[in-house]
C-alpha cells in the first residue's frame, strides 16, 4: 500500500515526446487494423466471386430441381413455425381459461369482468327499451 502511495505522489505530467509517441502508436495501430480489415474484405469479396463463377452452372443444371425443393422446404418450414405458434397460443388461451373459470383471477380477469358488466347492463337497457316500444305501440 505504501509502494502505490509513493509511485502515486511521484508522477508527473507526460512530456510533448510521450505524447507524440502515443498518437504515432495509436495512427501505426489504426492504419494496421485498417488496412488488415481491407484485405480480408477484399479477400473475401475475391472468394465469393470465385464461389459464384463455379456454383452457377451447377445452379442452371439442377434449378428445375433446386428451385421446387426449395419452396417445398419454404412452406414445410413456415407450416411448422405457424402450426406450432398457433399451438402454443391455443395452449396458452386455454390455461388462462382454466385459471380464470377456477377462481385464480390471472392477468386481464379485471378488464373481461368489467367487459361483462358493461355488456350486461347495456343489454337490460336495450330489453327494457324494446318493452317500453312493444306497450307504446300495442297500447297496453
Amino acid at each position: 500500500m505504501a509502494d502505490y502511495l509513493r509511485l502515486g505522489q511521484h508522477q508527473q505530467a507526460p512530456t510533448k515526446n510521450e505524447t507524440l509517441m502515443k498518437s504515432v502508436l495509436k495512427a501505426v495501430t489504426a492504419g494496421t487494423v485498417g488496412g488488415s480489415m481491407l484485405l480480408l474484405s477484399g479477400l473475401t469479396l475475391a472468394g465469393t466471386i470465385i464461389a459464384l463463377v463455379v456454383a452457377t452452372p451447377l445452379l442452371v443444371i439442377f434449378s428445375p430441381v433446386l428451385v421446387p425443393a426449395a419452396i417445398a422446404v419454404t412452406l414445410l418450414v413456415f407450416g411448422f413455425a405457424s402450426s406450432g405458434g398457433f399451438g402454443l397460443a391455443a395452449l396458452s388461451v386455454l390455461a388462462w381459461m382454466y385459471r380464470y373459470l377456477t377462481g385464480r383471477h390471472p392477468p386481464g380477469a379485471d378488464q373481461l369482468d368489467h367487459a361483462k358488466g358493461v355488456l350486461a347492463s347495456k343489454a337490460r337497457d336495450i330489453k327494457e327499451s324494446a318493452q317500453h316500444k312493444i306497450e307504446q305501440v300495442t297500447g297496453s
